[in-house]
């Protein structure tokens, strides 16, 4: 065989032939994925350099892969790596492979977080009361005063001697005097209103977007204003708690997706899977502080002082019920880890104790979500009701089975 001339269309046809023999329910797509791990390449760029010899090493590679696909390994595992979301996901075998699902599980965390949490907050602003505003008013006032008084004397030298007030009284309407007079108080009037927007439009030169003056003022007042408007308020960091994390892939992409607005701290009791997840961290370019892995069982490792401050606690936790894990395909039951599987008779085991450390972990209105089981959905939401959490929700999977589980921590515990 490896004198022999193997492009890359004869071997794609051939593994596609030999899978489908073996009962490979779709053969194609895995000849294609088993190549493109072999040669480095693209699927698209299969089908444009379908005349190119593989070299020796591609050969060996693909023959190995070709047999442990024959014998019902995931491909995931063979070729090491898989696409979630918006990332890439390194696999390995003692580890989860990462599902479509739980896509949607982050897609509910992303959605609540947006809404509730990292949304901007109406800021209130209130108009500061500055110091010479009361000045500017009752300079408005004195100079509208005198204008209507020289108004008046002006108006009497020129048309109305005493005697002919007197004589007129109160019923001038009409009067050439009146008209008179109430052109000269139009005028006024529109001087007074320019002379006012002048003053304000000054004032406002001198004041930043609240109202605070920024020039030509007293240095002290400036200061003393300044301490007095609030400071405005800094961007809302997310708080998530991923529980039994994997690869990593839902802190991952939570991280990923909203990088500078979420941080997770996940855990996982299989140290195969914390290794595998921080070297995906370490692909990505996130750092610790953004994803921070923990080697312990459920929440143990979590310290006191972050009780309680958590936006979110999700988890993909076994929650294949017992009788279930028997029926499973090969590929999963032979291949997956059953710690990462089995979630007990009715497949709710972890999530009632996850659901037990929600109301410790999580805030007030905090989201607890959980990829379950689709025939344990109805009992779990239920157990949220009876643990007092509110807006208890199901949420279907793409092939409408019920496949989330997700509710609102409304009153918070304390450990004593």
């Amino acid at each position: 065989m490896a004198n022999e001339i193997w492009t890359i269309k004869r071997c794609l046809e051939w593994t596609k032939e030999y899978l489908a023999e073996r009962g490979e329910e779709h053969p194609r797509l895995s000849a294609e994925w088993l190549l493109c791990a072999a040669t480095g390449l693209a699927r698209i760029d299969l089908y444009m350099r379908m005349d190119e010899t593989l070299n020796a090493a591609q050969l060996e590679t693909m023959h190995a892969a070709v047999v442990r696909r024959a014998k019902g390994e995931p491909l995931q595992y063979i070729t090491g790596s898989t696409q979630f979301r918006m990332i890439d996901v390194t696999c390995a075998p003692g580890v989860l492979i990462p599902r479509p699902e739980t896509e949607m599980l982050v897609e509910e965390v992303l959605n609540y977080l947006d809404a509730e949490v990292l949304s901007p907050e109406a800021a209130a602003r209130q108009r500061v009361e500055l110091p010479w505003n009361d000045e500017v008013e009752q300079a408005r006032k004195a100079e509208a005063a005198l204008a209507d008084e020289r108004a008046t004397a002006e108006r009497r030298a020129a048309n109305l001697t005493a005697a002919d007030e007197a004589a007129l009284g109160s019923d001038v309407l009409g009067s050439r005097a009146y008209a008179e007079e109430l052109a000269d108080r139009e005028a006024e009037e529109a001087a007074a209103q320019a002379a006012e927007a002048e003053v304000a439009e000054a004032a406002e030169s001198e004041l930043d977007e609240y109202g605070i003056a920024i020039e030509g003022a007293d240095q002290e007042t400036a200061s003393a204003q300044d301490a007095a408007s609030p400071a405005p308020a800094e961007p809302r960091i997310a708080r998530v708690l991923e529980v039994g994390c994997g690869t990593g892939c839902i802190s991952l992409s939570l991280a990923w997706e909203r990088r500078g607005h979420v941080t997770c701290t996940a855990t996982d009791i299989e140290p195969r899977a914390i290794d595998l997840a921080t070297k995906n961290r370490d692909a990505l370019g996130l750092t610790s502080d953004e994803v921070a892995f923990s080697l312990t069982n459920l929440v143990s490792s979590i310290p006191r002082e972050e009780w309680g401050t958590f936006d979110v606690l999700v988890s993909n936790p076994p929650y294949i019920p017992t009788d279930v894990m028997r029926s499973l395909p090969h590929e999963v039951k032979d291949f997956e880890p059953d710690l990462a599987l089995e979630g007990g008779a009715d497949g709710l085991d972890i999530f009632r104790r996850l659901l037990n450390a929600a109301p410790y972990m999580l805030r007030v209105g905090g989201l607890f979500a959980c990829e379950l089981y689709e025939g344990a959905l109805d009992a779990a939401a239920e157990l949220c009701r009876q643990a007092g959490l509110s807006d208890v929700r199901i949420v279907h999977d793409l092939t409408d089975r019920p496949r989330i589980v997700r509710a609102i921590v409304t009153e918070p515990k304390q450990r004593q």
